[in-house]
């Protein structure tokens, strides 16, 4: 299937896989693209010489497209941006909006770049600024995310902008990709969808937390780190919402104190990265830390299988998943289901 996202990035089939932190490594990446899809490696909980690492790595499984996601705002952008130019690396994607000066950078260097977006005037703003595409994520999606359904959502963003747009945010199935597709987008974003396959690298016992999910054990909470956040609803989730300011606190230091250790960060570039991610916002103290060590919250789950101690990001789509499959029956199944409901879609004579 040939749309406007095949041809820009060079996969056989519009399909992204999305940079998920401590999930989207180089396994699952490999995998996704070596089945035709783009795989997109997620750098936010690697350090600069992790994501050198992680990049080799993946080009050493597979010969096709993939791309690594940035965090525009971290203070080592431009040294990562650098990996991905001297890598060849053929997309960088943004969880945040980059720069007008990084995507020049980027594509003087014959980068494709694509950020994520979550609202229409953020999508005019980056396309003014030169991106290439756009990954717009609906209320539905795991992680951070927004209050507009991707069905409100992605239709403002196809008609405001005049670059492919891709669709983010409920996707799981070949019914969606061809949904999506009617909407005018150019292909659709996959997070739970691709954790939930055999190829992901998530503990077992966490894999089995998403699969007896149903769509009302997911939910959205700021107690995480002050921002919306779609999650699986578990004990901690619960415990961080009734905690108290004091306690809270000590929690945020705690874990805040576990993830400067793995990251080699320092406190004042921790606190940064926290106060970057206020967007705005009049976050307290206890929030900005929780904000700056949420990657420790769900490294617990995603890395040592804490299903009581950890965050899990979760699409709403997680209440829909009953199986693990690999990456390459995943996109086999998706595909033939979409090719299966536009045969079958009514004409008019």
């Amino acid at each position: 299937m040939e749309t406007a996202l095949t041809k820009l990035v060079g996969v056989r089939h519009p399909i992204v896989q999305t940079g998920m932190g401590w999930v989207a490594g180089p396994r699952l990446v490999s995998a996704t693209a070596n089945a035709g899809a783009l795989g997109i490696l997620a750098s936010a909980t690697m350090t600069v010489e992790q994501l050198g690492s992680a990049v080799r790595e993946v080009k050493s499984r597979t010969e096709e497209p993939f791309g690594v996601n940035l965090r525009a705002d971290a203070a080592d952008a431009r040294e990562r941006v650098r990996i991905i130019i001297d890598e060849g690396v053929r997309v960088a994607s943004f969880a945040l909006a980059p720069s007008r000066e990084l995507i020049a950078e980027l594509k003087d260097a014959g980068v494709v770049v694509i950020p994520s977006i979550g609202a229409r005037r953020h999508a005019e703003k980056v396309a003014a600024w030169g991106a290439d595409a756009v990954i717009v994520q609906g209320g539905e999606g795991g992680g951070h995310t927004g209050e507009v359904a991707t069905t409100v959502l992605l239709p403002q963003v196809v008609d405001a902008v005049d670059i492919p747009v891709i669709a983010a945010g409920g996707f799981h199935d070949g019914r969606g990709l061809v949904a999506a597709l009617a909407f005018g987008a150019a292909g659709v974003a996959m997070g739970t969808r691709f954790l939930l396959t055999s190829d992901s690298t998530v503990p077992d016992a966490v894999k089995a937390k998403y699969l007896e999910a149903t769509v009302k054990d997911i939910t959205v909470t700021t107690a995480v780190d002050g921002l919306p956040h779609r999650m699986l609803r578990t004990e901690l989730v619960a415990s961080l919402e009734g905690a108290g300011r004091i306690r809270a606190r000590a929690q945020a230091v705690r874990r805040a104190a576990g993830f400067r250790k793995i990251s080699g960060l320092t406190w004042p570039q921790m606190v940064r990265d926290g106060i970057a991610t206020k967007h705005g916002r009049n976050l307290t103290w206890s929030q900005t830390l929780l904000a700056a060590n949420t990657p420790m919250l769900l490294r617990a789950s995603m890395v040592e299988g804490r299903t009581d101690l950890g965050v899990m990001a979760s699409g709403q789509v997680a209440g829909l998943i009953e199986d693990l499959p690999s990456c390459e029956e995943l996109i086999t199944r998706v595909m033939a289901e979409a090719a299966h409901v536009l045969a079958t879609l009514p004409r008019a004579e």
